[in-house]
């Protein structure tokens, strides 16, 4: 019963640690190669068109983007 109770202490203390870090630092967990996009891949799908979903996505990112390019001082 002793090593179920460190094993739990120390997972809740690793999930801790790792809300920690995503609070304080405002980044997303990622794997160590960085994804699709740093593959060059923009999409995981063969679909010759975005869905609406992601064409919604996309026009709101274009949105920000703008806005910022409009916003901004330097």
């Amino acid at each position: 019963m002793e090593v179920f109770i460190a094993a739990f202490i120390f997972f809740l203390l690793a999930f801790a640690g790792m809300a920690i870090g995503y609070i304080f630092k405002r980044k997303s967990i990622q794997g160590s190669c960085g994804g699709l996009g740093n593959l060059g891949i923009e999409k995981a799908c063969e679909c010759p068109e975005p869905c609406d979903a992601r064409k919604k996505r996309m026009a709101k990112e274009e949105a920000r983007l703008a806005q910022l390019a409009k916003n901004r001082i330097l």
